[in-house]
């Protein structure tokens, strides 16, 4: 459904950090003799001096059971969604050049009772923050001079740069579901009118992106975070 306002697509982790993902279609047998597929990718830490991540998802046969197949359509979602939570685990260090990183895609995100993915239950509080900090990334991505200088008054913000808010693998990565997503985005509208909703598409406001410095010191302190915590295991 994602036509208004096309462009770079932010995927926002819960600890504040906006990340774009390339993933390299299709998955294939491994070639080591083990039971998995392995799709290779990279994660990009946004607003930053080119810090990546080289990745080798690894897909386990039990979670290749619940899966309709392995095509994008229906492996896509979990696939990203599984990386965002890794990253929000402090498993995943961003580095200017790395070696390529397994990521284990296993029964770990999947609930065989409830037949569902499961990435950890949001609140209402921290969807609303969410919801902030991705068209506040994804408006920034579109037209990055927007949030450069805030002392300068308020951003003009271009009429094209919509953020989808229905994003269906959003919803999974929160536990929640798209038209939750978007009655959440219309608090913020009611409340500080720190977006503009246009059915599932909200647009920042001024008053958003004039909170630069909100967003990007929590993706500083999330990112001082993961790297103190890698450079612990390094000893």
């Amino acid at each position: 459904m994602a036509q208004a306002g096309e462009g770079k697509k932010i995927w926002m982790t819960m600890t504040g950090l906006p990340l774009t993902i390339e993933l390299e279609w299709p998955f294939h047998r491994s070639t080591s003799g083990a039971d998995f597929w392995v799709l290779h990718g990279d994660i990009r830490l946004e607003n930053s001096d080119g810090l990546h991540a080289p990745v080798a998802v690894n897909l386990s046969a039990t979670v290749r059971e619940v899966l309709a197949s392995l095509e994008p359509k229906d492996a896509e979602a979990p696939v990203i969604n599984a990386l965002r939570k890794e990253v929000d685990r402090r498993q995943i260090e961003f580095v200017k050049s790395g070696k390529l990183v397994p990521v284990a895609f296993s029964s770990r995100y999947y609930d065989f009772k409830r037949q569902k993915w499961v990435f950890g239950k949001a609140s209402d509080e921290a969807i609303a923050t969410f919801v902030e900090r991705k068209v506040y990334w994804e408006t920034k991505a579109k037209s990055p001079l927007l949030a450069k200088d805030a002392r300068n008054g308020p951003p003009r913000v271009e009429t094209s740069s919509k953020v989808w808010i229905g994003d269906p693998t959003d919803a999974q990565y929160l536990e929640t579901t798209p038209a939750h997503l978007l009655e959440i985005a219309g608090r913020l509208v009611a409340g500080d009118r720190l977006v503009r909703m246009d059915g599932e598409w909200a647009e920042a406001t001024p008053g958003l992106m004039g909170q630069a410095e909100r967003f990007e010191s929590a993706m500083r302190t999330a990112v001082e975070e993961l790297e103190k915590k890698h450079a612990f295991e390094r000893g």
